[in-house]
């Protein structure tokens, strides 16, 4: 048990940061490619995959 939770302990502390970051910035951003709301699920319910969507498409370059 000892060794599972480390080996699972980086991974879990890289998606917690990577959700922060993401939703900080999604407050950062005033638009986004689709909805607003939306994005803000995907990096919420998506784990480590919607924060990367996010960045990688959902902002919008301006």
């Amino acid at each position: 048990m000892a060794e599972t939770f480390s080996l699972l302990a980086p991974l879990i502390a890289l998606e917690l940061i990577l959700a922060i970051v993401a939703v900080i910035a999604w407050f950062k951003t005033e638009k986004t490619n689709g909805p607003r709301w939306l994005w803000l699920i995907i990096i919420l319910l998506l784990q480590i995959i919607g924060p990367i969507l996010f960045f990688v498409i959902g902002r919008r370059q301006q």
